[in-house]
């Protein structure tokens, strides 16, 4: 499996991003990760493979919606009213976490290269 992030950039703070992640091979639950500069990775998003349930960081929570279209095998996590503390290099990933292990990065075995997301105050 390969994945491919796109749709980063520079915002404003308020602003939107939509973030786009393109997989090939079979379905898998998706999530999207984030990690800015000297921190940990950090868990951001995730939806199940068949999009019935999806998760969200406290932080993101109704900001973010992660979306998927699996005619496209793409995941999409779009931002809005975004703020300083969003900018990181976010990652989307690809797995088969077990139950109630959809946050941890260990649980996925595909990483896509990253997309730098800058927001500026």
């Amino acid at each position: 499996v390969q994945l491919q992030a796109s749709g980063g950039g520079l915002v404003q703070a308020g602003g939107s991003l939509r973030l786009s992640c393109a997989a090939s091979g079979r379905s898998y639950d998706m999530a999207w990760f984030r990690q800015a500069p000297g921190k940990e990775r950090e868990f951001v998003a995730a939806i199940k493979w068949n999009a019935d349930r999806t998760y969200y960081s406290d932080s993101v929570k109704g900001r973010f919606t992660i979306s998927r279209d699996n005619a496209k095998n793409t995941v999409y996590l779009q931002m809005n009213s975004l703020k300083p503390e969003d900018t990181a290099v976010y990652y989307c990933a690809a797995g088969l976490p077990r139950l109630r292990q959809a946050t941890t990065p260990s649980s996925y075995t595909y990483w896509g290269q990253g997309t730098e997301v800058t927001v500026s105050s």
